[in-house]
């Protein structure tokens, strides 16, 4: 297949790194500055190169490189709200070429739902986004396996920053500024981690799993949220008197979408640690499913982006 990777983050410069290992071939490259387009395959390298030393990977306009010749798009671009620009624009010019779309960014899976459903079905192209909920978990997989009709709930620890913070206080009794910072210097936590501690990705996830398991109808201003910034030690403290711990659970349920800090057994399968995700599925006829992993991570996601590359072949 012929991929053309917007985004030159982590998760896209992992994809176009990778592609080569899944059998793909990267014909268009782009950042928020630039894009490069070769019919013959991008060098990757010196793509990646040019951006580390001029701050773009190319001169051509991303617009322009939307045009060119290729089979599936890879949206890698940060997740933003409300609109989901530019995300969602790029989304629209390669279904409306009727070229296939693989989805990192959470923006327009979340937030445009049926926006999203109703380009594609206007387009011979498909939409695909694993790499959206979970990273490297294979989450959506399995529900499109079982049907989301089989699938009456799901919940689990969506977010690694959040989860490594909470495993940290709790394992060696520290508190949430200490960690926070600890978390900051090893590089789990964005300098501004407002979007992981205040539990708007996980929400994100949620989000997106409610409008799978229900046809849409979710957006992020659907969902109730708490974070975990005003946990105080001494409350995972008396957690662990009773053999519970603290984890920030994200669910999506009949009811609708939460996310917010909850008790679980200290030895549960919900109390992953570090920086692990998990998520359980209530089926129908096969009781609890749980697929735990990497949630997030250059190379992790870029092997669910490339996963889906592969289901469109």
């Amino acid at each position: 297949m012929r991929v053309a990777v917007v985004g030159a983050g982590a998760v896209g410069r992992s994809v176009a790194e990778l592609a080569a290992d899944y059998g793909q071939e990267v014909t268009m490259l782009a950042d928020s500055r630039g894009a490069v387009v070769d019919a013959d395959g991008v060098d990757v390298a010196a793509a990646l190169s040019r951006k580390e030393a001029n701050g773009s990977v190319g001169d051509m306009e991303v617009s322009d490189a939307l045009a060119a010749e290729y089979d599936v798009l890879v949206e890698a671009t940060p997740t933003t709200l409300g609109d989901a620009e530019p995300g969602f624009s790029h989304v629209r010019a390669a279904l409306e070429s009727n070229r296939h779309v693989v989805l990192a960014n959470k923006g327009p899976v979340a937030e445009r739902y049926e926006d999203l459903r109703d380009l594609e079905h206007g387009s011979d192209g498909d939409v695909l986004f694993e790499a959206t909920v979970g990273g490297a978990i294979p989450v959506l997989s399995a529900i499109d396996d079982f049907g989301p009709d089989h699938i009456t709930a799901a919940r689990g620890v969506l977010n690694g920053t959040a989860n490594f913070i909470l495993s940290r206080m709790t394992a060696e009794g520290l508190d949430y500024d200490h960690v926070l910072s600890e978390a900051q210097d090893l590089g789990v936590a964005e300098a501004d981690p407002s979007f992981d501690v205040e539990g708007t990705d996980a929400a994100l996830k949620c989000v997106i799993l409610g409008n799978v398991l229900h046809d849409g109808g979710y957006s992020l201003a659907d969902a109730t949220v708490e974070g975990i910034r005003d946990i105080p030690g001494s409350a995972l403290e008396l957690a662990a008197e009773d053999g519970q711990t603290i984890r920030l659970i994200g669910e999506a349920t009949p009811d609708g979408v939460r996310v917010g800090p909850r008790l679980v057994p200290e030895n549960g399968t919900l109390a992953v640690t570090g920086t692990q995700n998990i998520v359980q599925l209530e089926t129908t006829h096969a009781g609890r499913l749980n697929i735990s992993g990497r949630g997030a991570g250059g190379p992790e996601t870029a092997s669910a982006v490339l996963s889906d590359v592969r289901r469109l072949e």
